[in-house]
């Protein structure tokens, strides 16, 4: 099938879901409201076309609607723009199936045609089959502070997405299409009745079960499916099949377990989110198990297997017999738990996923050796398959606190023991006292001290950190992930957190990760790493294997995007190369987001675009809210999104990137040392700046929608540096003018063009895999942006001639960065080599301009409304249902 053909299947699924919609709207709120849509589309398109006074009407019909007009307008274009991402992601199910059809249209970086450029390349099958059996791909969930859709509309999207997949099959009966219409309908009809805005903040509680649902829904499903696949490739290359536990890619989560910065979550939050996690594994596997035992009525079996159950006429089944007991014990444990009973542990209880494993490989290899191989390689592989993946505990959990809070606590305990306060030791004196405590073998406190009757100790912080590490004790060890450090800074960070867990008794510690965040912590990181890496004692605690975490966001909102990615990039290489001369295994965690700015670019790009021998077949990467929903929502992205990490960290481990030439790295330097200084001279010395933000974006009424569980600041008051990084990147892109993507890239750019660099540039941009993504993501940032729009905020919401001047600059300067990528890419318009995104958002613009345009008004009413003292508006549901929709239009928000 052409691609035309099919695109137009997907112009055709937009158009239906937009129908449905319009006739929703006449049956559930009536005619006046259809044709007021249709009239604001109508001159949505021509604005869209150039036609000015089109826009003139549009903005005079939204500004004369009363207030209660306001919410079903809103509503109904929101929800358009979800329709639209529904067709849209459905739509790449569908390429997907087209491809596996027609490997014509398959991408040229899908595994398939990745193992032939390896053959062709010289690596050899039995190379490739070793790098896939060492391939460790952790995939970590986390909440997102701008993800703003229920839990509730999320499955009746899905149930959406299913019939368009439902209503593609061509074998239908008229009775059966004609039933699929009418669901949809009702479904559309349901979407419509539903509160798109929650009434409360979810609790980290919530956000834990919403990873817990990703998992049930898709990806249990999606990894044996993957792993099949995987499989088969590798024996068709590789000639050997691999082996039955092996899963190259495995989840984790912070969702529980990210307490900087946010105070809602606790140990006791903690803890329960860990025994929830550990009841929908032993759910899962219970209800895995017991369909696996119907299926296993065979009586031949090997000699062993019949040893182990005493000749039993059924013996896989009465193998199994005792590992279903189990998990029902399990989970009966874990429910008295959770209802707060004391509860001792007993053997019956599950506490490693090699007792999972054990009878359910012993069943497979009598199979095998029965003759039965086509049994064992179908439910019970699979099973094997899922439980090597999710073990006992579903999804490891990362702890996650910043490191002044470690600091607190010890400077806490050394008051306490009369040697003063930690916190103001330098930093040699810190090394020296952590080192001699970690080997000593006494307590650095007496046992069962009363933290609260202690005035050293007697703080609500300083009690929390100590809390969370008597928890983690308390937790079976395959439940625990990694314990980041934010805001890590020096050696003594990382130590803190290893004494703190020895006082604890963690039996076995978390590996402890610095998260380097900001542009002097990313250049002193490969400093950092070797200054512990040259203790014997500490090297010989890691057994070898070094993590680090990259932050994207913090070092983006401290240098802007062009600064902060050639700093994350110079980290890593400088890690890569500290790592390799103490030969210490280097596992790279990446802190990517959705927005560019958190290092958002498609994932095969952003991976192959990393330093050369970074990625040694380990890699670690963040997926947050919104992306996790677009990645792993339905089941078939979900595979395709597993064998993409796949392919791109073998490729970056067997065929890495070339080493950037010295020209190009001079080059960078010269760029970002421009980069950073027109973006601070912005954003931190322009005595309007926080002004404007705050004016001119709904960055103070993004606190009003009750979206993720952490505040939208570290602290309560305080400018930009206090707003954490995800809603001061959100707050931009509802104004269309993106700024933290482009301020001081167009300008370091612009200079270097002027400097007679563009043949070093256009140079980098054909050889230089790095490069290519951070262009890349700069044009497809700035195809969002919108300066018209930002301008129509402006003239709405203020008069100021201070923040009239800003933003008539910031503007400029957004139209010299877009001038400038065109002349360094020598294209008239942006994005002609990206005619889907072109496409989509031109669609889209019909929407989100109204949205936009509502969103401006409603910003203005609520203020004159809150400048009469009322805290609460006839407009702030409007207002909120506008925020989620342009969100929901952009996509990569936050």
């Amino acid at each position: 099938m052409a691609r035309l053909d099919i695109d137009a299947e997907l112009r055709e699924d937009v158009r239906l879901l937009g129908n449905f919609l319009g006739d929703t709207l006449k049956q559930q709120v009536g005619q006046q409201l259809f044709d007021q849509v249709e009239d604001i589309r109508k001159y949505a398109k021509g604005a869209r076309d150039g036609d000015h006074n089109a826009e003139q009407q549009l903005a005079q019909i939204l500004q004369q609607l009363t207030d209660e007009d306001a919410l079903p307008l809103s509503r109904a274009f929101s929800q358009f723009l979800n329709f639209a991402n529904i067709a849209e992601q459905y739509h790449v199910e569908r390429m997907r199936r087209e491809q596996q059809c027609n490997p014509a249209l398959s991408d040229s970086n899908d595994l398939p045609h990745l193992f032939q450029l390896f053959a062709q390349n010289n690596i050899t099958g039995e190379q490739l089959y070793q790098q896939i059996c060492d391939l460790h791909i952790e995939l970590v969930l986390t909440a997102h502070p701008t993800e703003v859709s229920r839990r509730t509309l999320i499955e009746k999207y899905d149930d959406i997405s299913t019939c368009l997949a439902k209503l593609d099959q061509h074998k239908l009966t008229p009775i059966e299409h004609d039933e699929l219409l009418a669901h949809l309908r009702q479904e559309i009809t349901a979407v419509w009745q539903t509160d798109e805005i929650r009434q409360k903040r979810p609790t980290p509680v919530d956000e834990a079960k919403s990873g817990f649902t990703t998992i049930e829904q898709t990806l249990w499903h999606a990894i044996p499916k993957f792993m099949r696949a995987l499989d088969k490739l590798t024996l068709q290359h590789c000639q050997k099949r691999l082996p039955i536990d092996l899963v190259p890619v495995r989840f984790a989560s912070w969702m529980g377990g990210d307490r900087d910065g946010n105070p809602n979550v606790t140990h006791g939050i903690t803890e329960q989110v860990l025994l929830l996690s550990r009841r929908k594994a032993a759910s899962l596997l219970l209800d895995n198990l017991s369909r696996l035992r119907w299926e296993l009525s065979m009586q031949q079996c090997s000699p062993e297997l019949a040893a182990q159950v005493n000749n039993h006429v059924e013996p896989y089944r009465e193998r199994l017999r005792e590992l279903r007991d189990r998990l029902q014990f399990t989970l009966s444990w874990l429910d008295a738990k959770l209802a707060g009973q004391n509860v001792v542990d007993s053997p019956m209880l599950l506490q490693s996923t090699d007792e999972l494993l054990t009878p359910l490989k012993d069943c497979y290899h009598s199979l095998v050796a029965s003759k039965m191989q086509d049994i064992a390689d179908g439910q019970l592989l699979d099973f094997i398959r899922q439980a090597s993946c999710f073990g006992i505990q579903l999804l490891k959990l990362d702890i996650r606190q910043e490191s002044n809070r470690h600091r607190q606590a010890l400077s806490a305990i050394t008051a306490y023991l009369g040697l003063g306060e930690f916190g103001t030791w330098s930093e040699q004196s810190k090394q020296t006292w952590l080192m001699q405590e970690l080997v000593n073998k006494r307590p650095l406190l007496p046992q069962n001290i009363d933290l609260k009757n202690n005035d050293a100790l007697n703080d609500a912080d300083v009690q929390e950190v100590l809390n969370t590490f008597k928890v983690l004790a308390q937790q079976p060890s395959e439940s625990l992930g990694a314990y980041i450090i934010s805001m890590a800074q020096y050696p003594s960070d990382v130590l803190a957190v290893m004494l703190l867990q020895k006082e604890a008794g963690i039996a076995k510690p978390l590996r402890v990760v610095p998260l380097f965040e900001t542009l002097d912590d990313l250049d002193g990181a490969a400093d950092t790493i070797n200054q512990l890496l040259s203790m014997p004692w500490y090297k010989q605690a890691i057994q070898g294997k070094q993590e680090v975490m990259i932050g994207y966001s913090d070092s983006a909102k401290d240098a802007g995007f062009m600064s902060a990615n050639w700093a994350q990039y110079r980290a890593q290489e400088q890690l890569t190369d500290v790592s390799q001369k103490h030969s210490v295994q280097l596992t790279l965690f990446h802190g990517r987001g959705g927005s560019i700015s958190r290092g958002g670019a498609p994932t095969h790009q952003a991976l192959y675009a990393q330093p050369p021998g970074s990625i040694q077949g380990a890699i670690r990467v963040t997926e947050q809210g919104e992306m996790i929903r677009f990645k792993f929502g339905l089941e078939a992205i979900a595979i395709q999104h597993l064998e993409i990490y796949c392919a791109a960290t073998l490729k970056a481990t067997l065929l890495p990137p070339p080493k950037p030439k010295a020209e190009w790295r001079t080059l960078m330097d010269s760029m970002t040392s421009e980069s950073v200084q027109v973006y601070r001279q912005t954003v931190r010395e322009h005595p309007d700046f926080v002004r404007y933000l705050r004016t001119v974006t709904p960055e103070l009424e993004l606190q009003m929608l009750p979206l993720g569980s952490r505040p939208a600041k570290r602290k309560v008051s305080g400018g930009v540096e206090s707003l954490r990084a995800i809603p001061w990147v959100f707050a931009w892109t509802q104004i269309r003018l993106m700024l933290p993507a482009w301020l001081g890239t167009g300008a370091a750019l612009k200079q270097a063009l002027q400097n007679q660099q563009k043949a070093t540039l256009e140079e980098m941009l054909a050889e230089w895999p790095y490069f290519q993504t951070l262009i890349d993501m700069l044009e497809m940032v700035l195809s969002k942006a919108d300066v018209g729009i930002t301008q129509y905020y402006e003239n709405h919401l203020t008069d100021d001639p201070a923040l009239v001047e800003l933003g008539q600059h910031l503007r400029a300067l957004l139209g010299n960065a877009i001038e400038t990528l065109l002349q360094l890419k020598t294209q008239s318009e942006l994005l002609t080599e990206n005619e889907v995104l072109d496409q989509s958002m031109r669609v889209r613009k019909t929407y989100l301009l109204p949205l936009h345009l509502l969103q401006a008004e409603l910003m203005r009413r609520r203020r004159d409304y809150m400048n009469q003292g009322q805290s609460q508006t006839p407009v702030d549901h409007a207002l909120m249902v506008t925020i989620a929709g342009i969100a929901a239009g952009l996509r990569n928000t936050g």
